[in-house]
């Protein structure tokens, strides 16, 4: 039986953020120092041996030690070697081994896009099954056996504990886990306070819930110009702009226009409702919701498209739908908080 842990997701979202930061750090060393050659004359030792080589540690390490110290270890040694090693892809793909291969950043953000699809419908195509909540919850005991555990991960056993009790699994049983899990030490809670630290670092002119009406009307006007724009591809097409003194970039491009109308219409199906709730007075959670959704949409769909026209040009375009993300989830979390609607299900409850 193959059972899901509950770190999976978490690691998974944090190895991608360490690779894409590599990629970028990576990408901007070089251009600063002139692409220096690692080796003798007649030797390249390129930069993707060294992520191979880490993400080689990485499987030793999980294999090697238990805990949250060598789990973070594994990976964030994995995170960066595949980084460096993705860096690289152009070199994969090509007959003249091009570093610089215009489609390479589009590669590495497909490949990206698709690994986290790939870790959210493992984590939600089931509730965890009475196993795996056991498991899970066995997992995190051990682990305060030998380290401590912070009330946060000891909140989130107990959770698990009960799921299992309420499938019908053996109450001995889970009182001998319990039991190991009350004699766990309490440790503080460092990721918590990291977290924080961070969000203090935010000027309070960005948490200011006026940034969510800016994030959700500009979602509906970008996307219903999308929408627009796209309809017109179809239209003026290229042996018809003569008919139109606008020059329709995208018409040329019948997958780019696509990809652009399709995900126009999403988000303005989506975020149109939400903010017409917002501007009613409903300034619950639900609006906000519908918006991190419609953000997500936009974000992906149009950096796709940035990345296959454009290449790393498209950064910058991504950089604003990051933070309009950042400020939708920022929000959302607090309203949750404060509605008492209590924090997502056990299987969104994922941390490192």
């Amino acid at each position: 039986m193959i059972i899901r842990s509950a770190h999976g997701t978490a690691a998974v979202e944090w190895f991608l953020i360490l690779a894409i930061a590599t990629i970028l750090v990576t990408r901007a060393y070089l251009a600063a120092t002139g692409y220096p050659q690692v080796g003798g004359g007649t030797l390249h030792i390129a930069h993707a041996l060294w992520g191979g080589a880490l993400m080689m540690l990485a499987l030793i390490t999980g294999w090697l030690f238990l805990g949250a110290g060598a789990r973070v270890t594994a990976v964030i040694m994995g995170g960066i070697g595949f980084g460096l090693f993705l860096d690289e892809v152009g070199k994969f793909v090509t007959r003249d081994n091009d570093y610089f291969y215009g489609p390479s950043a589009e590669i590495m953000y497909v490949l990206v896009v698709l690994i986290l699809l790939i870790s959210r419908i493992v984590r939600d195509f089931r509730r965890p099954t009475a196993a795996e909540s056991l498991a899970n919850a066995a997992s995190i005991a051990a682990e305060g056996v030998a380290h401590g555990l912070p009330e946060r991960r000891r909140r989130l056993a107990e959770e698990y504990l009960a799921a299992a009790g309420e499938q019908g699994l053996d109450a001995d049983t889970i009182g001998h886990i319990r039991a190991v899990l009350e004699s766990s030490r309490d440790t503080p809670d460092r990721l918590i306070a990291l977290r924080a630290r961070a969000v203090a670092l935010i000027p309070d002119f960005f948490r200011s819930p006026r940034w969510v009406s800016i994030v959700g009307w500009s979602l509906v006007v970008f996307s219903a110009v999308t929408v627009v724009v796209g309809s017109l591809s179809f239209v003026f097409t290229e042996d018809r702009f003569d008919d139109i003194d606008i020059y329709i970039e995208l018409a040329d491009n019948a997958v780019a226009t696509w990809i652009l109308f399709l995900s126009g219409v999403a988000t303005l199906a989506v975020s149109a409702p939400a903010m017409l709730a917002r501007s009613r007075g409903l300034a619950g959670v639900w609006p906000l919701r519908a918006l991190r959704i419609a953000a997500l949409v936009f974000l992906l769909s149009n950096a796709l498209v940035d990345f296959a026209l454009e290449g790393f040009g498209g950064l910058v375009n991504l950089g604003i739908g990051l933070f309009a993300l950042s400020v939708v989830s920022y929000h959302l979390g607090r309203a949750v908080s404060a509605s008492g609607e209590g924090a997502e299900p056990v299987a969104d409850q994922v941390r490192v």
